[in-house]
């Protein structure tokens, strides 16, 4: 009886390795130049000129245009809140809120990040700015005062759209009639 002979597979091994050798030859220099390939560092991406209007009316038209007032929170004395052109950090600054400042809450982004507000330079809430009373239909905001989107973080909501009481004045006491 004879043993099988491996010489077939020796000449597949043989094949395998001529053809291997066939190939381009691979440059062993690749971590040399690596400094000189690196991509440059990436800037700071530019603000999206794209802008998103403050839309009104989004309650309906049995209640005021913008349903609810916000004031400014974690921030310091000076400092302002951003106003963004549309709902994203890298949306166009379209100005500031002053910290303590009031303004009216109008809409909400769909992940509830971003507030668009309706505000008067002055810092209060401003009859003139039409968004305290009912609209009959959901619009784009386009009153005499200036609107955007600020972050929601930096936003306390405030109940009703009344002023606040004056500082300086005292609260009435408990049990005295006036």
């Amino acid at each position: 009886m004879r043993t099988p002979a491996t010489p077939p597979m020796f000449c597949v091994l043989l094949a395998f390795s001529a053809l291997t050798a066939c190939g381009e030859p691979v440059r062993d220099d690749h971590f040399a130049n690596q400094a000189a390939r690196e991509d440059p560092p990436v800037a700071a991406a530019a603000p999206v000129q794209q802008k998103r209007a403050v839309r009104v009316g989004e309650l309906g038209p049995n209640f005021a245009a913008c349903g609810g007032a916000g004031t400014t929170r974690h921030l310091k004395a000076g400092e302002s809140l951003p106003v963004r052109a549309a709902p994203f950090e890298s949306a166009a600054e379209a100005g500031g809120i002053p910290s303590g400042a009031r303004f009216y809450v109008c809409a909400r982004s769909i992940d509830q990040k971003w507030l668009g507000v309706v505000y008067d330079d002055s810092g209060a809430l401003d009859d003139s700015c039409g968004v305290s009373t009912p609209t009959t239909k959901r619009r784009d905001y386009d009153g005499p005062c200036r609107s955007g989107w600020v972050a929601s973080a930096f936003v306390r909501l405030v109940a009703g759209v009344q002023q606040p009481p004056v500082a300086n004045q005292a609260a009435p006491e408990a049990g005295k009639a006036g």
